[in-house]
């Protein structure tokens, strides 16, 4: 009858075992199902840190690129100081003339001014420097104000505003604002004038 009982206790017993977890084989899937679960959670963090890498390159390469981080006129004021200064001065001695010394403004012209604006400067001086002298024309030029809208180290582009003040012989004197766009280059360490375009 011990007998019975015995083996009756050891089956209630392993019944106990197997529903309280006790058996090995179990634990053991559930170790390999988190660490399958680690190995899966380091992948994605893997991947998501990849691709915001490679966006935060992509976008740092956007702005290095951009035509603000190649425009010297925003953190060089030493270069932009420059260029408005050789750029008024070149603009108030070719835009300057009297009856008497047409022939100084145009060879200031073709010392300050180069390409498209030497051209057309060309084209259309020898008609006003004719006038200037028939109508006793003097004609003053000075820079009031200008802005370095883009500059590298080898060409720049401003907005100018200027006063023109415009006498004849005899008659008062006539002020004219204007208002300019100007491109120029930097050759043999000055700047020149190379575009001008009235606004």
């Amino acid at each position: 009858m011990s007998t019975v009982e015995d083996a009756a206790e050891t089956d209630s017993a392993t019944a106990d075992e197997v529903r309280h977890g006790d058996d090995p084989a179990p634990a053991a899937g559930a170790a390999s199902r988190s660490g399958r679960r680690g190995l899966i959670t380091l992948l994605v963090c893997a991947v998501v840190l990849t691709l915001a890498g490679s966006g935060l390159l992509v976008r740092a390469h956007q702005l290095s690129a951009s035509p603000a981080a190649s425009n010297d006129a925003l953190t060089d004021t030493e270069a932009t100081t420059r260029v408005i200064g050789d750029v008024s001065s070149a603009l108030g001695k070719v835009l300057s003339y009297t009856p008497q010394d047409t022939d100084v403004t145009a060879q200031a012209a073709r010392e300050l001014l180069a390409g498209r604006a030497a051209r057309q400067y060309a084209a259309l001086f020898g008609q006003v420097g004719a006038r200037a002298k028939a109508q006793h024309l003097t004609l003053t030029t000075q820079v009031v104000r200008a802005a370095v809208t883009r500059l590298t180290d080898r060409d720049a582009r401003l907005l100018v505003f200027l006063d023109q003040v415009a006498q004849r012989k005899g008659k008062p004197a006539g002020a004219v604002p204007a208002q300019l766009s100007v491109s120029a280059e930097l050759r043999s360490g000055g700047w020149l004038i190379t575009d001008i375009t009235a606004r």
